[in-house]
């Protein structure tokens, strides 16, 4: 069980945050270390509405795969089982917007097929790389009594050490499940989830608002699913973090930009 909860932490190079939809002309990229760092000198301007909200938050909603973790959760699986590379490409068109979320799901699975064995020893042996930051964060947040979310279209058997690793409740995570036969054979995924398809993620924190009657919520995330989230009676602000992968068609609708976690800490001192 140990391994399942381990972690490995990547120390970021360099860390800055940008407005939304004012560096999209100038800013430019190198990926070192799984991070991707601006250059120096790239001007920041004013998020003070973005912190306002941020710092009032009610519950703040992460999503999980290459903001809360390192990897990409199904990817990481299906280059266990030896389907990494075309798995790889529908996660990036998934992630873009460019395919329905529920079709690049199907698709995906459909390339490896995975049974119970497979995913238990994919636990045991590829545990969770937790992003820098993100546990501090997580203190620090539930520290000012704010309330913290997991909300995937990963699947809950790959969540769980996570969430078990930053003690967070279970009733707080929405994402998909992988369903397996009598003998763990694969057999699907649960299509009830709401995160199973495009726009789950904003029902699902449309949900979580309602359900609790939340004034302020944020959506903190990479993905086209997470930005989706930012709707009425869903999130009130979403923060793009590109620590580990810039999607420019993300961020460019983003209310912040953040490269690393430390600026989010920062903001609630």
């Amino acid at each position: 069980m140990e391994a399942l909860l381990s972690s490995h932490i990547i120390t970021p190079i360099q860390c800055r945050s940008f407005p939304s939809k004012s560096w999209t002309n100038r800013l430019q990229l190198t990926k070192k270390s799984n991070h991707l760092t601006p250059p120096m000198g790239t001007s920041v301007g004013n998020t003070s509405a973005a912190k306002d909200v941020w710092r009032n938050a009610d519950a703040v909603c992460f999503d999980v795969d290459s903001t809360v973790c390192l990897d990409e959760g199904i990817d990481e699986f299906a280059e266990f089982c030896g389907a990494g590379n075309a798995v790889a490409e529908w996660t990036a068109r998934a992630m873009s917007g460019s395919v329905p979320f529920e079709e690049a799901l199907a698709a995906r699975l459909s390339l490896f097929n995975p049974s119970f064995s497979q995913l238990h020893d994919f636990l045991q042996n590829r545990p969770p790389r937790i992003s820098p930051g993100i546990d501090e964060l997580i203190k620090k947040l539930k520290a000012n009594k704010t309330d913290v979310y997991l909300i995937s279209g990963g699947f809950r058997q790959m969540i769980h050490p996570v969430a078990k690793l930053l003690e967070i409740p279970v009733e707080n995570i929405f994402a998909n499940q992988l369903l397996f036969g009598s003998t763990g054979e694969f057999v699907g995924f649960d299509k009830n989830e709401p995160t199973s398809r495009s726009g789950g993620k904003a029902k699902a924190v449309q949900h979580i608002r309602k359900l609790h009657d939340y004034k302020a919520m944020v959506m903190i995330g990479d993905g086209v699913t997470d930005l989706e989230a930012r709707k009425p009676g869903g999130s009130d602000l979403f923060i793009c973090y590109a620590g580990v992968q810039l999607r420019e068609a993300v961020a460019a609708k983003a209310d912040w930009l953040v490269f690393c976690f430390s600026d989010l800490i920062n903001s609630l001192e």
